[in-house]
This record gives structure tokens, C-alpha cells and sequence, in this order.
């Protein structure tokens, strides 16, 4: 990589750090799971090229970071699961992890407000996956298994927790969102692609396991598979499509190890993707002005995109692993490359960060950037 684009990175993680308390450490950091599982990533991975032990520091303390804040009660009175401070700090992720919303989440007797709901704490299924993922990653290049086991203990938890079965013979689903203590739902809706990102994750996790202490989550993945069944994945909402194909890469990734043997999951993932950037495309979002964008969201599809060549590779080296379909698919999606490089470049240029948009939203898309400019350590398993 070209020093000065490293540089580039390094600075945005430094800012990262620097703003949220993570380093120097704020007596009272500011910690979003979403944002801190993409900046652990962002750190292993910088550590995996530079191999400067500072960026492996930065990520196993960011870590340490959010179980003591996102694991704890907001009034920080102990540990969500109610385990006491000894046996907490053994498994912080026990009792799953809030989202860091700046508000407290809606009481039991307190009318629902869509608008306002997004402002409230909680717990989401898409986000404690996210931070499974990291949790993995850091397991893997530190080779420390007491990540795997929060990682583990963690998925345990969320899904006997967002799984519910709606009435007797009707298929389970998942909630949305829901209470910190996860005893009620605050958003009984289902994400659309969180069953398929479960399923990805469940699995990734058991065959990261493979490689240390073996644990199976057979269960788990059985009840995800079959919630899974039917889901329509299509969207044209950027960081949808570029979860899709983060998905497909760590699809990929999975078929290759042989821990998934269904070519209909990929082919699944990348035709919703192609779908999807085709409607986006027809939006006309991409010429709007900074001010009515949102970052983070654009810099997602930026990331799903930069799996391509990855897949590419692993399927050109693997040929009797995939399917024909699946190169097509790939191929058809390089047509849309400059879509991503004009994303990448709009929010490099500096006067497009000066935006009330961008500032609002300042920590997720930094570290989203990073990621966009440097995404091995998200996606590379």
C-alpha cells in the first residue's frame, strides 16, 4: 500500500480514537457497537499489514472499551446479564450489548414513536452480529480464545433471545430490535436481511471455533437456516446492498473452508445485490449535494463492492467448489466499479466533510471510510 494513502487511514483511526475516548481514554468514552465492531476490524487489520503492535492494542482495548460500557446498565449499576463484577468481566457479552444511543430506551407503558425509536437504546440483532464478527476476527489474528468464547456466548444469548415463534405451525422470526434486558421487544418487525447475516455469522463463527476449541453451534444455525427460507434480500438502499455482498464475500470465503455447501446462498446474495444496484443507480441519490447524503450509509455499499475481486479469486482458484452463475454475477456487478469510486472520492474531499450531515455523523463515517479504503480487515476471514 502507498504510504500516503496509509497515512490517510492511519489518521482517520487516530481521529477515531482520539474523539471518542478510546485514546487517550475518556473517563466517560463515547461507544456505538456498529462503529466500534467496524473500527476493531479496521484496527486488526492495520495490524495484520504493518504489524506494528500499537493497532492490536488499539483494538483488543477498544474491546475491553465497549463490554464496560455497552455490557453495563446505562446507569452503569453492573452487568446487563446481572452477573456479579467478578463473573461478569469472565463473560461481558453474556447478557448481549446495547446499541449506545444516546437515549433511554422506551418504557414499557410509553407510546411508540417511530421517529423517536431511533434515538432509544436498546439491543439489535444486526448490530450484536456485527460485533460477533469482530470479536472473530480479533480471536483469529491475536489467536487469544477468550474472544471466541464472548463471541460464542454472545450469539447463544441474542438468538434464544430475538427468536420467537409468532403462533403454534407459523415459521419463527426475529425481532428487530429489542429491551436492554432483552425480556421484551421494542420492535417486533424483522429485519430483512438479518436472518441471512445470522446465518453467515453463526457459521463463520463455528468454523473460526474449528481452528481452537471446536465449538458448534448446530442448533443455532439449524433454527437461523430455516427462518432464512424464502427471505426476499432485495433492496435499494446502499448499505443494504453492500451488506449483501459483505455477506457473499464472507460467503465465499465460508464455501471455500466447506463450512457452507449450498452455491444457492451465493447465488442468492449476489443476484439481490445486482437487483439492488440497479434501482439504486435509478434513485439519483448519488447527485445530490453532501447535505441531503448520508455517509456511512454510501460507504457501506463502498465496502460490499471491494469483496469482488476477492470472490473472484476464490472461485477462479476453487472452480469445482461454485456454480458458472456465480462469476457471471460478479461480472455483471464489476460494471458498477465507478459507482464506488466516486463514492470513495466524494467523502475524501474535504470540503464534503464539512457538511452538517457528515459532522452529525462524524464517528461512523470515519471509521466507515477507513474501512472503505482499507476493507481486509472486515473482510477477510
Amino acid at each position: 500500500m502507498e504510504t500516503t494513502k496509509l497515512t490517510r487511514i492511519t489518521d482517520l483511526m487516530t481521529n477515531f480514537a482520539v474523539n471518542t475516548g478510546l485514546d487517550p481514554e475518556f473517563s466517560s468514552p463515547v461507544r456505538y457497537l456498529w462503529t466500534d465492531a467496524f473500527a476493531v476490524c479496521n484496527y486488526m487489520g492495520l495490524y495484520n499489514l504493518t504489524g506494528d503492535t500499537h493497532y492490536l492494542d488499539l483494538g483488543t482495548k477498544l474491546i475491553n472499551q465497549v463490554h464496560q460500557v455497552l455490557g453495563k446498565l446505562r446507569d452503569k449499576s453492573g452487568w446487563i446479564s446481572g452477573l456479579d463484577k467478578k463473573t461478569g468481566e469472565k463473560h461481558p457479552t453474556i447478557g448481549g450489548l446495547r446499541i449506545g444511543k444516546k437515549m433511554d430506551e422506551r418504557e414499557q407503558n410509553q407510546e411508540y414513536d417511530e421517529i423517536l425509536e431511533w434515538e432509544m437504546d436498546g439491543q439489535y440483532y444486526h448490530y450484536i452480529t456485527k460485533w460477533i464478527h469482530a470479536l472473530n476476527i480479533t480471536a483469529k489474528v491475536s489467536g487469544d480464545t477468550k474472544y471466541l468464547q464472548w463471541a460464542g456466548e454472545l450469539l447463544k444469548t441474542a438468538h434464544d433471545a430475538f427468536t420467537y415463534s409468532p403462533a403454534p405451525n407459523i415459521p419463527s422470526r426475529l425481532y428487530w430490535k429489542m429491551s436492554v434486558d432483552l425480556k421484551r421487544p421494542l420492535v417486533s418487525s424483522m429485519g430483512q436481511q438479518d436472518p441471512m447475516d445470522g446465518y453467515v455469522t453463526y457459521k463463520e463463527t463455528e468454523t473460526i471455533s474449528s481452528m481452537f476449541d471446536g465449538q458448534r453451534y448446530e442448533r443455532e444455525i439449524n433454527e437461523i437456516s430455516t427462518i432464512c427460507k424464502k427471505m426476499d434480500l432485495k433492496t435499494n438502499d446502499p448499505l443494504g446492498i453492500g451488506g449483501l455482498l459483505t455477506d457473499a464475500t464472507r460467503t465465499t470465503q465460508l464455501m471455500v473452508y466447506g463450512s457452507i455447501k449450498r452455491p444457492e446462498i451465493l447465488e442468492n446474495l449476489l443476484n439481490s445485490a445486482l437487483l439492488g444496484i440497479k434501482s439504486y443507480k435509478e434513485t439519483g441519490q448519488l447527485a445530490l449535494n453532501p447535505e441531503h447524503r448520508l455517509a456511512f450509509r454510501e460507504l457501506g455499499l463502498s465496502i460490499g463492492f471491494k469483496g469482488l475481486d476477492l470472490m473472484e479469486r476464490c472461485i477462479e482458484n476453487n472452480p469445482e467448489i461454485f456454480i458458472s452463475t456465480h462469476l457471471k454475477q460478479l461480472k455483471q456487478l464489476q460494471n458498477y466499479r465507478y459507482m464506488v469510486r466516486y463514492i470513495d472520492e466524494f467523502w475524501l474531499d474535504p470540503k464534503n466533510q464539512y457538511s452538517m450531515n457528515w459532522k452529525e455523523h462524524r464517528d461512523i463515517n470515519t471509521v466507515m471510510l477507513a474501512t472503505a479504503m482499507y476493507p481486509d480487515g472486515f473482510l477477510i476471514i
